[in-house]
């Protein structure tokens, strides 16, 4: 069966669970979480087999890093399903409740996209957290995971069917598409499917996007800045540095360029770059910031590789990072606004009106005082998970996770009122919110 026929078999569901209610949305990811432990060996060896093939395949390290789903990452998953059982619904909410005219009652509320494809990197643990999030929220899922995990996704997917459709949810609800061929099917679905989440590199996340009449949401890079102001602790700076580019440095959300006041340069940077040579990550700097360094480095044996001046828009996505020395804050949010990618970006500084400053006039999802960027992320918002993080400003934007999941519609209920009424100024509209 091709995946517009699972897709349109889908349709005919959607309505049914989007009308769903949360006690049997919750027990089915109850259910999801205990099957998960109970097949956990199963799944462990699919896994195995995934890691062998890509070692054999030559995988880059930055790809093997977010293969692996051991008992860590099990209970992770499993912490955020028992997380989302216990976020209210996102469902049903009423976010407007007004009255029109007497008996004429206008109410906004919240109800599902419908069905949302999500096409995702090499990561189990993200089949989990998007079909967990999609089952909250009462939204119908396609699934595509990379094919570097294709056992672990095909045991873990089963694991997950077989569990809601004991629950009582429709089979179909979830879907599966593992042939690479089925992108390009998806991507035909219009009409049919009402968002599409590609999750993976800037030029495949591209490609969907030109490829597509469905709407597209998520992000294409990771350029993560962290701007080291004049008025920065640098005991909390260089902890905060290392911790954004090593504690995952495989992540969409890990610093890839360091930014130094000009007035702390020489203070900061023999400090910065020592800590982060000792943390094995390799620093690289234009002309200027490099000669600044080495005057300043004294014995030290750490290095820094020369970069070109306009070299600093790559995401590394391993130990590697760029640092530059710019004159000041303004400087600093220019650069981040130029040559970032809209992600996260962190300023230290124990200067509240220049944090203000920077939080306020970058340009990006999450903009952070005095913290690691390693933060943006679902789980740690207190999301339950997230099926990604976007950069668009519409609708969704920073870790997407149930109220990026729902959009809204407007129910009017009246007694017979029709509009010739207020058009002719028989009636008049009172437009009262209600509680």
């Amino acid at each position: 069966m091709s995946i517009r026929e699972d897709v349109t078999r889908m349709k005919s569901v959607a309505a049914e669970l989007a009308s769903s209610n949360i006690e049997l949305r919750n027990k089915a990811l109850k259910m999801v979480a205990e099957n998960l432990r109970k097949n956990a060996d199963k799944i462990f060896k699919a896994n195995e087999i995934d890691i062998a093939n890509a070692y054999a395949n030559g995988v880059q390290e930055s790809v093997l890093k977010r293969l692996k789903f051991d008992n860590h990452k099990l209970e992770d998953v499993i912490d955020g399903i028992n997380q989302l059982i216990g976020l209210e619904d996102p469902v049903g909410k009423v976010t407007l409740n007004r009255e029109l005219d007497e008996g004429l009652i206008l109410k906004r509320v919240t109800c599902p996209i419908g069905i949302i494809g999500v096409i995702f990197e090499a990561r189990p643990d993200a089949l989990v957290q998007i079909a967990s999030l999609c089952i909250k929220s009462g939204n119908c899922a396609i699934l595509k995971g990379g094919k570097e995990t294709a056992e672990s996704n095909r045991c873990l997917f089963g694991v997950i069917r077989e569990a809601i459709v004991e629950a009582g949810l429709p089979e179909i609800c979830l879907i599966q598409a593992e042939a690479h061929s089925e992108i390009d099917e998806l991507l035909k679905c219009d009409g049919l499917v009402d968002l599409l989440i590609p999750r993976g590199s800037n030029a495949f996340v591209q490609y969907i996007m030109n490829n597509t009449k469905i709407p597209v949401m998520g992000h294409a890079d990771g350029i993560c800045h962290i701007f080291i102001d004049k008025d920065a602790d640098l005991a909390k700076a260089i902890p905060i540095v290392v911790d954004a580019k090593t504690q995952y440095s495989a992540a969409c959300n890990a610093v890839e360029t360091v930014l130094v006041h000009s007035e702390i340069a020489a203070k900061a940077l023999p400090v910065l770059v020592r800590a982060l040579n000792e943390a094995k990550v390799v620093v690289n700097a234009d002309a200027y910031t490099t000669n600044v360094y080495n005057a300043y480095k004294k014995d030290s044996d750490a290095e820094v590789h020369v970069i070109k001046d306009d070299a600093y828009n790559v995401e590394y996505l391993r130990y590697e990072l760029g640092i530059k020395i710019v004159e000041n804050v303004d400087e600093a949010i220019a650069h981040i606004n130029k040559y970032g990618s809209h992600h996260t970006d962190s300023i230290i500084t124990e200067n509240q009106a220049t944090a203000d400053k920077f939080q306020n006039m970058v340009d990006s999802a999450g903009v952070y005082h005095n913290v690691s960027t390693r933060f943006a992320d679902g789980f740690r918002y207190g999301f339950g998970a997230e099926v990604g993080i976007s950069t668009s400003k519409i609708h969704a934007r920073g870790p997407v996770g149930l109220e990026g999941l729902v959009t809204y519609k407007y129910k009017l209920t009246g007694n017979g009122q029709i509009v010739t009424d207020y058009a002719s100024g028989i009636k008049t509209f009172k437009h009262r919110d209600l509680d």
